[in-house]
């Protein structure tokens, strides 16, 4: 657990008493997290539980996605005007939109486009007087090139605000909707740098959204009200409180015996008990993903491709599948995912061969093997519901062929860490949409900007792919857009950066009684969630 970390969550439960064991009421609806967040600004975090602790609750976007078609649909923007030339972007902003209010602050006025420019700057600008606090990572944003692509972003008036950009880009208005695009209140950093505090800005958030932080204890729990002036309509439970569950079995006892009304990602081998109970409701959701394991491609031997290739070769993928997944996942060969624009469906795959595997190792002079480590994830996902079952599956499927890997985890923090700095021979990894578009997968984890800024897990770089998928977006034609793509999926099958595993559904449980919660391409909405 890092330093930072700790002293957050002093911080946090020192401002409230500690308060008697969780318990539910119709006004209290308690959901079991999977880990404690890394932040609760959503800019400078990277993980799936961070985003649902902090920008989908806390905060809104300019855009949200429609649950269905996952198209740009209102949030805080109205509506936007794109130029002819595809390089500037006006968006009309919603009046009447209120802050949430805390013991260091409370808003003077109602949201506005300075409000916009400074979630934007304090990413973009390396002299803005917000960048480097809290640390100064602000990962997606870079990962997505916006502190490149962004030229100029202006204030028009209190309700527009037009960017400007260097060339165009056809996912720049998804890019909107993404966590890391949530709007902060550039009136509360104001104040707070006036304070000589500027940490209280992403320590103690105040956002438009559903709810305020009451509470964080470290490791243990996460306490919200209901935010009484929602612009979006009436939140009907008035506290929400986060278990901070890591383990996947606990968190199914406590929705057995109603201490949580909602889990996220209960294990596929849990799918029968909850059916079979009638108290509990098993929900899924289509969801765009992949999950991988990466060789580190600046790792000897993973700079060899005979080697990445080889070891593809070695893996048994539909074995993997259908012992892990148990019907919630398929294979996947590409790092996009289907249904996705410019998914190749004619793209080949590595059959298992572990003969073919033991050939190209002797032509890469490892004929013995070689001895690695594999990176196993700590924590539950869509694409991977269970690491350590996976790691082992892909550790025997090695050993057939020579090589000897050794099976390591850390805590989810440090794993995110160690993979962005390239600490690991080879890791486990995966991927869920942010906005649907293929640029958030191909260049998102795959880009040579991307291994600067820890993304791309395999730290590879292939100026003939890097090109292809940056040419994609400057073009906004679907089609013209998804034959770039699909030359850039054949040059990744060729050099063989990950091993693509799968392709998995959502997988949430709920208490029967809970009404309104929903789950979908931006993550979980708990704005109209109750218990009845």
């Amino acid at each position: 657990m890092s330093t930072s970390k700790t002293l957050l969550g002093v911080l946090l439960s020192a401002l409230l008493p500690a308060s008697a064991a969780l318990a539910a009421g119709n006004d209290t609806l308690i959901y079991c997290s999977e880990a404690s967040p890394e932040s609760f600004n959503p800019q400078i975090a990277s993980s799936g539980p961070s985003f649902v602790a902090s920008s989908q609750v806390l905060y809104n976007r300019l855009i949200n996605f429609d649950p269905v078609k996952n198209t740009p649909v209102p949030s805080l923007a109205t509506e936007w005007e794109i130029s002819p030339d595809g390089k500037t972007y006006t968006f009309t902003l919603r009046e009447g939109v209120k802050f949430t209010s805390n013991k260091f602050f409370k808003p003077t006025r109602d949201f506005n486009a300075d409000d916009v420019i400074f979630s934007v700057m304090r990413q973009k600008d390396p002299n803005h007087p917000y960048h480097k606090v809290s640390g100064g990572q602000y990962e997606y944003f870079h990962d997505v090139g916006l502190d490149s692509l962004i030229k100029e972003v202006k204030k028009i008036d209190d309700r527009h605000v037009q960017f400007v950009l260097n060339e165009p880009n056809a996912a720049f208005l998804a890019d909107w909707g993404m966590d890391f695009a949530s709007i902060l209140s550039a009136e509360y950093a104001d104040a707070m740098l006036k304070k000589g505090t500027p940490e209280n800005v992403d320590n103690w958030p105040i956002g438009t959204g559903p709810y305020a932080l009451q509470q964080y204890k470290v490791d243990s729990l996460i306490r919200y009200v209901a935010n009484l002036n929602y612009w979006d309509g009436e939140v009907p439970t008035k506290h929400l409180i986060f278990s901070i569950t890591p383990n996947v079995q606990t968190r199914l006892a406590k929705l057995q015996t109603n201490e949580c009304q909602i889990i996220p990602a209960p294990a596929p081998v849990q799918f029968p008990v909850i059916k079979n109970n009638k108290d509990l409701t098993l929900h899924s959701v289509d969801a765009l993903n992949v999950g991988y394991l990466a060789f580190n491609t600046e790792k000897k031997p993973f700079d060899q491709l005979l080697v990445r290739q080889a070891l593809n070769y070695a893996v048994d993928k539909k074995a993997i599948v259908n012992a892990v997944f148990m019907g919630s996942g398929t294979v996947a060969k590409s790092p996009l995912p289907p249904k996705m624009l410019g998914y190749d469906a004619n793209l080949k795959d590595y059959d298992y061969d572990p003969e073919k595997a033991k050939a190209l190792l002797k032509q890469a002079g490892l004929e013995k093997g070689f001895t690695t480590d594999i990176w196993s994830m700590p924590v539950q996902r869509p694409y991977n519901p269970n690491s350590r079952r996976i790691a082992e599956m892909i550790q025997s499927d090695w050993a057939k062929v020579g090589v000897k890997a050794n099976i390591v985890s850390y805590e989810w923090g440090e794993y995110l860490s160690g993979m962005r700095k390239g600490e690991h021979s080879t890791a486990l990894f995966g991927w869920m949409s942010d906005n649907g578009d293929p640029d958030n997968f191909a260049d998102v984890l795959l880009s040579c900007d991307s291994v600067k800024s820890g993304s791309n897990v395999a730290r590879w770089c292939d100026k003939g792919y890097d090109d292809l998928v940056k040419k994609a977006l400057l073009i906004s034609d679907p089609a013209k857009r998804a034959a770039l793509y699909t030359q850039a999926q054949e040059i990744f099958y060729q050099q063989a950066p990950w091993v693509t595993l799968a392709n998995g559904k959502t997988f949430y449980a709920t208490r029967s009684n809970v009404t309104g919660y929903s789950v979908s391409l931006m993550g979980s909405d708990f704005s109209k969630a109750k218990l009845n």
